[in-house]
């Protein structure tokens, strides 16, 4: 008996030990992540000793490189050379976040489904279809000519398989253990694939569909009614209107007379090989910069903000360090895989960014000749297509999936009107295709020493359109509206092109001198929070519909007011809750409820909006009422008329349609008997917000405070892994408030820069320095930036610099 326990015991072991090293289908081996010597104990991590050194031996450098750690883990890193600055900046970020590098450069080249299997194909294949891949490789050829960039890139590329080859199995970031595989070695190219997926975040959509679909429903008279090119109530725009354009305009390509519209509207159905329909960006992806100039500044020298809104994740999409050679001495944010400081300063200057929103994705519907799609009409000719075929592995599945993409000069023809019925027949012109260099305009503005050489760095940039603002210790405050920018006839783009027409392909760039720009305006600061770029003087077109105009209204005003500003006031600014739109519509929507008959309970919620100071702060009950109901009726008022695959009128439109025509045919609801007015919409939305957050949260009371009621999370980038997840935060703001805190969006990094002969900055993202869950560095800053504080960027002059917050140091040496 006791041998057959033995068997059944040894049995039950051995099958243990099989299972638990074989992968279950897509999902890894259990085995070496519960393993004691490799899983996933191995993955904590201590704060950094005081005083400690370490000496690392590392191949590829060229001389000794001093990497000092303060207490919030950043590394200021002192090269004598800019290949090992950067071959240290790729071994740290890949320290704190090789697994992040590792997921956003296989999201941007369709290769996630290699490691996550089925779930992720549809992913890859966006990404295939969308030509990411093909922009990448047209940008790493341009940027291997250029002696700067290719250092940079060849140094980061061997800083961060450096790291990676030091690394044991049981070393591995736990997510490549959950997931069962391991890190790949780190390509140039890489970089470019994250520059591309910058470009798809922030100009990687279009509406012209839709609006095609409103054009060919309503007509010409409709659509220059609600889809007016600026915006008709209330708008402040990026360069202050009456700016005196100084240069003479280029001829600007007519609108062809034989223009026509892709005939749309057809009903929605899967096509082999099409872009599936992609959500709206949110309102939230944003962000604000300003600079006050040195006479509104208690310092005598400008300082400059800036507060990019991205999503909020674990880690943070963005990585603090300090880098200092003999040609710079830079300290901001980058972003892990690429080399540089992107948002920052030096001690001379600096700069930050705000997305622009120019059109510079658009549709042109295509003629071929058959089937084969070998050849398309153009120009009153057949041109050949190109073909790119694109292999996606798949874990778990022997054979790879295989597509072939089809190209014109426009790009790939992935999109579709749904008129065809077999292939798209819609291709995509992007400024994710263009080649160029962007990377060099961060690379000169790491060293730049005044207000010429930033004008000079913006001449490297193509994409995405960024308002890069600026600030110098010449007392210098600018901002240029920066990118390369398409020359195209007014609202080119509006509507799917078409793409048989030769005059109606890009016609080539604006002038980068002639992109819209201030320096030292009179009212003493610049400023952009997404909004119209310029007034309707600008002889260009950049867009016809941008953010809305709320954010940048209340910065403008508080700028305009504000005199003796240091880093705190501008801190404070980029913590403003106040809600212009409640100022702009409120009043007016509540003196139409005022006779209405109401419930109690709907009275009690009536005289809360009544009392409120336009704070969208955390406790505030008012502010859910009221962010509840204006997406209610803003859907109450176009969803009849303008639902399914019809663009929406922009909220400006709808907000000046509210107060100064209350009586347009739009408020009556087509599908009902009765004809609506706005009171009946207002009443119905109103009662709809109210039913809808009892229904979530119960009767009112302090249960309808905004931080709950808008639940802020921070999620890890695995979407999946709760326990990585940041806890329950408690903060204000809102999709038009200054501070744009959504649901899953917001200041993905606050910065203010005191210039001056030594700069005082001050920063902070939520999350912290490293990607790893277990180290006590990946949500140390969380609490600060929850509470709108900001951290004390220390900027080193010298690797010896002794200062209190310093920890421990690091040498790189060559074996």
């Amino acid at each position: 008996m006791k041998y057959l326990k033995a068997f059944v015991s040894l049995a039950a072991t051995i099958c243990l030990v099989y299972f638990l090293n074989k992968p279950l289908g897509p999902a890894p081996a259990l085995g070496p992540f519960l393993s004691p010597f490799t899983g996933f104990g191995q993955n904590g991590d201590k704060v950094i000793d005081k005083g400690g050194e370490e000496i690392l031996k590392l191949s590829g450098l060229k001389e000794e490189v001093t990497i000092r750690y303060d207490d919030a883990g950043v590394a200021h890193i002192f090269a004598k050379n800019n290949f090992d600055l950067f071959y240290a900046q790729g071994f740290v970020t890949a320290k704190d976040r090789l697994w992040q590098m590792d997921l956003q450069i296989r999201a941007a080249s369709g290769r996630l489904s290699e490691v996550l299997g089925k779930a992720t194909l549809e992913m890859d294949q966006q990404s295939r279809r969308l030509g990411m891949g093909y922009g990448a490789e047209a940008n790493i050829q341009v940027a291997m000519k250029d002696p700067q960039s290719r250092e940079a890139l060849l140094g980061y590329t061997a800083g961060v398989n450096a790291y990676i080859d030091q690394l044991a199995p049981k070393d591995y970031p736990i997510e490549f253990k959950l997931l069962g595989y391991k890190p790949e070695a780190w390509k140039p190219i890489n970089t470019m694939y994250m520059l591309e997926q910058m470009t798809l975040t922030l100009a990687g959509r279009s509406n012209e569909l839709n609006m095609s679909n409103v054009l060919k429903k309503y007509g010409e008279k409709v659509v220059n009614d609600l889809f007016p090119d600026y915006p008709m109530f209330q708008e402040s725009p990026i360069i202050p209107s009456g700016t005196k354009w100084d240069f003479e305009p280029i001829p600007i390509p007519g609108k062809p007379s034989n223009h026509a519209n892709s005939d749309s509207l057809a009903q929605f159905k899967k096509i082999p090989g099409a872009l599936t329909q992609r959500e709206a960006k949110p309102e939230g992806i944003g962000s604000n910069n300003w600079a006050v100039s040195a006479e509104k500044s208690i310092t005598g020298y400008p300082i400059l903000a800036n507060d990019p809104h991205l999503e909020l994740t674990l880690p943070s999409i963005w990585y603090q360090v300090q880098l200092h050679s003999p040609s710079m001495n830079v300290y901001g944010v980058s972003l892990p895989g690429i080399p540089s400081v992107i948002i920052g300063f030096n001690q001379h200057v600096a700069w930050g960014v705000t997305n622009t929103d120019a059109d510079v994705f658009d549709l042109y519907k295509i003629k071929f000749k058959d089937e084969s799609r070998a050849q398309y009409w153009h120009d009153n000719q057949w041109k050949p297509t190109r073909k790119r075929l694109e292999q996606i592995h798949v874990k778990g599945q022997a054979q790879p999936y295989e597509e072939e993409v089809i190209y014109t000069h426009h790009g790939p023809v992935t999109e579709t009107d749904n008129s065809s019925g077999k292939h798209p027949e819609l291709a995509i012109k992007w400024i994710g295709h263009e080649a160029g260099n962007s990377f060099l305009t961060f690379y000169e503005l790491n060293k730049a020493k005044n207000y010429d050489d930033y004008r000079k760095a913006l001449t490297y940039y193509v994409g995405p359109a960024q308002n890069f603002v600026f600030a110098d210790n010449s007392k210098n405050i600018a901002l240029t509206v920066n990118g390369k920018l398409p020359l195209k006839y007014k609202d080119q783009g509006k509507f799917v092109l078409d793409g048989t027409n030769a005059s109606e392909d890009w016609q080539g760039w604006i002038p980068a001198a002639q992109n819209p720009y201030v320096k030292n305006p009179k009212r003493g600061f610049v400023s952009s929070a997404n909004q119209s770029s310029t007034d309707p003087s600008y002889p260009y077109f950049i867009n016809w519909v941008f953010a809305p105009t709320e954010r940048g209204v209340r910065i403008n005003e508080r700028l305009t007011s504000m005199t003796s500003a240091n880093a705190d006031s501008l801190r404070m600014l980029q913590n403003d809750n106040f809600s212009v739109l409640a100022r702009n519509i409120l009043p007016k929507l509540l003196e139409i409820l005022k006779p209405k008959t109401l419930t109690p309970s709907q009275k009690a919620a009536a005289i809360t909006l009544a009392n409120w100071n336009y704070q969208n702060a955390p406790e505030s009950v008012a502010t859910s009422i009221f962010e509840e109901w204006m997406p209610l009726l803003h859907a109450s008022i176009w969803n009849d008329e303008f639902g399914e695959n019809l663009e929406y009128p922009t909220r400006d439109r709808t907000l000046y349609m509210i107060i100064h025509e209350p009586d347009k045919k739009w408020f009556d609801n087509i599908t009902t008997p009765e004809q609506e007015t706005l009171a009946d919409l207002t009443v119905t939305s109103f009662k709809a917000a109210l039913d809808t957050l009892t229904k979530h949260h119960g009767p009112m009371s302090q249960s309808w405070q905004w931080a709950k009621v808008k639940g802020t999370e921070i999620r890890h980038l695995s979407r999946s892994l709760k326990p990585f997840n940041a806890p329950t935060l408690k903060v204000g703001g809102g999709r038009s408030i200054v501070n744009a805190i959504t649901k899953r969006n917001g200041p993905s990094w606050r910065m203010v820069v005191e210039l001056g002969p030594v700069p005082r900055a001050y920063g902070i993202y939520p999350g912290g320095q490293s990607g790893n869950p277990g180290s006590p560095y990946y949500l140390n800053l969380l609490k600060k930036w929850e509470n709108g504080e900001l951290n004390e960027l220390i900027y080193l002059l010298e690797p010896a610099q002794k200062h209190p917050r310093m920890t421990s140091s690091v040498k790189l040496q060559k074996p």
